[in-house]
């Protein structure tokens, strides 16, 4: 089984942010999966899919971006899954806008909803999608900025981030992270 939880604000007022680019790949994934109709447990939105036999949860935690510790410790806990087959997407502020980046493992680089995850989980060893956002010019607040709309050039890397960011969490269930790694961050800097 696998656990692709997409990280984002619940509510109609954050559709369409930067914080909420988690989300909008679980819609996208759905679609995609032709998942069954979205059911509020663990905390989350959850959705069953399957794909090439393997059984899918594709979920959007309720509990807002800071708190998501809480539903990803209560989707491991009820859910037959190893932390190699759980997989977090968020915005991410410090890659370039519609940049995506898969990683094994990691910390939370400053991502309040990352960090939830990891302590709640007491270990940070699971799989993440960051999708890029940029970073706000100097004079502007960055937790405004996640939570604001882009512009429409941003809009349409962003959109196009979504669209890559489900192939690579196809190429990760059918293939595994490191397959997914080696295809959807070419041409990336190496990260220390």
């Amino acid at each position: 089984m696998y656990i692709i939880v997409g990280l984002g604000n619940p509510g109609k007022e954050y559709y369409g942010t930067r914080h909420n680019l988690g989300f909008r790949v679980i819609e996208a994934l759905s679609h995609r999966l032709n998942s069954g109709r979205p059911v509020q447990k663990y905390y989350s939105l959850c959705r069953e899919a399957a794909h090439k036999g393997r059984e899918v949860v594709l979920a959007q935690p309720l509990t807002y971006m800071n708190r998501s510790g809480k539903a990803v410790a209560e989707l491991t806990a009820n859910l037959p899954v190893e932390l190699t087959e759980l997989m977090i997407i968020c915005d991410d502020l410090d890659l370039p806008p519609g940049t995506i980046r898969l990683r094994k493992k990691g910390g939370s680089g400053g991502h309040r909803g990352l960090q939830s995850i990891i302590d709640a989980l007491g270990t940070a060893e699971f799989c993440r999608l960051r999708i890029g956002i940029g970073r706000p010019s100097e004079e502007r607040d960055s937790r405004d900025y996640v939570l604001e709309f882009p512009d429409d050039h941003n809009g349409k890397l962003l959109a196009e981030a979504v669209d890559k960011a489900v192939e690579a969490v196809i190429c990760y269930i059918e293939d595994g992270i490191e397959s997914a790694m080696n295809i959807y961050n070419r041409g990336l800097p190496e990260e220390e």
